[in-house]
């Protein structure tokens, strides 16, 4: 199992490497420079002192110098300074922005699997009931309703009709004078809607998935001969039908990452949540390349670090694989 996984993480150094020279050469490739915000509105600005302050900024330099300028500096783990006017160093800001990032979006997996499996184990073991066909209605809908939408609706009934739930924010304004459980419980309430909001599609689909796995696993001559010999349901359900029905699943769970990260923009803007989804947006739009090429990186890790997780859990779940 060791050298399965440190497999694995050998071929991630490569795959890294191919991410970041695509994603600097299609940030260069983008109309437009950092310089220009600061320049183009001033009509003082003479040619002059732009190209200082694009030899500031090491823009001046062909786009594979700043490259590998760039990758130097990455390997001992220096991002470099903010393009913006604080100049502040790349990694304080991500530090600042990526602990409430991760942490939506590992509770969102982890709601995600804790109800889509029993959704759909459930709905595959008693098909065509009525559980069965509300949870198709309900997948229906969690893949047509707009997530924007579904989170204003959220703010409206649980923050300001039931004021239930504080609709922005992760802490509240009195939050340094709560006890330790007030504090616990001020940011659940926080968390609560962005959580759900963010897990919401992904449990439509794969509450899905997990029931057509089913389906197709327990029609499967062993799950008879299981049957047959007498073993009780939930053994031949739980113990050997589950295992192989959780294969595709896995998947779906490993590339679900990037989507999750990305989707952090959303629910970050509509509730004010300053995370590393609202900083990245940011800073493409001001061209801040250096905080835009971290973010990326980070991203890549983190999803790098997903299909890692995929492989492992096809390894624990299937002993062909990791003796293969």
């Amino acid at each position: 199992m060791a050298r399965y996984t440190l497999k694995r993480l050998i071929m991630m150094i490569p795959i890294l490497f191919g991410i970041t020279i695509i994603s600097f050469a299609v940030i260069h490739l983008a109309p437009g420079e950092p310089t220009d915000l600061a320049t183009s509105l001033n009509p003082d600005v003479t040619p002059e002192a732009k190209e200082k302050m694009r030899k500031l900024y090491g823009l001046d330099k062909p786009v594979h110098v700043q490259y590998f300028n760039w990758i130097k500096r990455i390997v001992v783990l220096d991002f470099g300074n903010s393009f913006a006017p604080d100049r502040r160093p790349v990694i304080n800001k991500i530090k600042e922005t990526i602990p409430i990032t991760i942490s939506i979006n590992i509770l969102s997996i982890l709601l995600i699997m804790a109800v889509a499996i029993p959704i759909g184990i459930y709905s595959a073991t008693h098909q065509n009931s009525f559980f069965d066909k509300a949870a198709t209605v309900f997948v229906f809908v969690g893949f047509a309703v707009p997530t924007f939408w579904l989170a204003l609706l959220m703010m409206r009934w649980f923050g300001i009709q039931l004021a239930w739930l504080p609709i922005s924010g992760v802490k509240s304004v009195m939050y340094d004078y709560l006890s330790p459980v007030g504090k616990a419980w001020d940011v659940t309430k926080h968390l609560l809607m962005p959580v759900v909001l963010s897990a919401f599609g992904g449990l439509a689909g794969l509450s899905r998935y997990m029931r057509s796995n089913m389906l197709e696993v327990i029609r499967q001559d062993y799950i008879t001969t299981a049957r047959a010999k007498g073993l009780p349901e939930r053994v031949v359900i739980y113990k050997h039908a589950m295992r192989n029905a959780l294969m595709p699943v896995i998947t779906v769970l490993g590339l679900s990452v990037p989507g999750l990260i990305g989707g952090s923009v959303i629910f970050e803007s509509i509730f004010s949540i300053y995370g590393m989804g609202r900083l990245f947006y940011a800073s493409v739009l001001s061209r801040d390349y250096p905080v835009v090429m971290g973010i990326l990186v980070i991203g890549a890790v983190l999803t790098l670090i997903g299909n890692l997780l995929a492989d492992v859990s096809y390894a624990l779940t299937d002993p062909r694989i990791r003796k293969g």
